[in-house]
């Protein structure tokens, strides 16, 4: 431990410990000509300044309690008003997607747009806030289905898994088909998810159940076909992606198909009349918002 002594009033000293680690990063920004802080065990605050070639040192009383008091509650009510905004923004992504604006997304949590935007300066950090736990569920299935002792069956499982999520909130739907650069912590968890795929890929095409031609921009075009297909028939044939992603993983076999399983049923035929008139009515809203 290291000991630095100042006086603050005549015939006034306060001896002062330091870890020496925060020490000397405190002086070797100083000498970088920077300002370094460090509260030490009494309360006050050590602001190390630079001072031609040496460290100063100057001490500043911390705040009386009811200032801390005050500014705990303060932080209290903003770290309040940013999972409201989260939960808010969660549940407009997945009923809208992630075409929701941020106004909407302020007016779910009552909030004013500008206190929106302070908590999240940018679409993409909202997104990252909202989604992360969905992207841990997403790295957590590719890990699930690497344990498999049946790697093939190990991918079915996360393929349908993943349509699964798609299907349960349209906003993650939106996420695995896009990037979002913004967003350093999703993408990187996305990376991690990816590389995870690969080794499945591997692993089920050397069984000789995956046929030998699978990309992983298979899985990405399956994905983005069942984003599209959720999205229409969420209201009218909420199951109609079953039967598409049952289709694909057959596609994507190289097995005999006798002893396959069965495809899921098709979707009513009135059903889907239903979501594409919705699909249809959408698009006139929009043509008529753009003229």
């Amino acid at each position: 431990m290291g000991t630095v002594s100042t006086g603050v009033a005549a015939n006034e000293q306060l001896d002062i410990e330091v870890a020496e680690s925060s020490f000397r990063t405190a002086v070797d920004g100083c000498r970088r000509g920077g300002q370094h802080t460090v509260r030490h065990r009494g309360g006050r605050l050590l602001r190390l300044g630079r001072l031609g070639r040496w460290p100063m040192a100057e001490f500043e009383r911390a705040p009386s309690r009811p200032a801390q008091a005050g500014a705990s509650s303060l932080r209290k009510d903003a770290e309040r008003n940013r999972e409201r905004v989260v939960e808010a923004a969660r549940r407009t992504f997945a009923r809208e997607g992630l075409s929701a604006s941020m106004a909407s997304v302020a007016r779910e949590a009552g909030v004013g747009i500008a206190t929106l935007f302070r908590r999240f300066p940018t679409r993409d950090d909202l997104i990252a806030a909202v989604f992360a736990d969905r992207m841990d569920a997403y790295t957590a299935a590719v890990l699930d289905a690497l344990s498999d002792t049946d790697p093939w069956g190990g991918f079915r499982r996360f393929v349908q898994e993943v349509c699964s999520m798609q299907a349960a909130d349209r906003g993650f739907a939106d996420v695995l088909t896009m990037t979002f650069p913004g967003a350093r912590d999703l993408e990187c968890q996305r990376s991690h998810a990816y590389h995870g795929f690969l080794e499945l890929v591997e692993r089920a095409k050397a069984t000789g159940r995956l046929r030998p031609d699978f990309t992983s921009q298979d899985l990405v075009v399956l994905l983005m076909a069942n984003a599209g297909v959720i999205a229409v028939t969420h209201d009218s044939a909420p199951d109609a992606w079953r039967r598409l992603v049952a289709y694909m993983i057959q596609a994507f076999e190289t097995r005999d198909r006798e002893g396959s399983s069965l495809l899921p049923p098709a979707p009513d035929p009135e059903d889907l009349q239903r979501a594409m008139f919705r699909d249809r009515a959408v698009h006139d809203d929009g043509n008529r918002m753009t003229e």
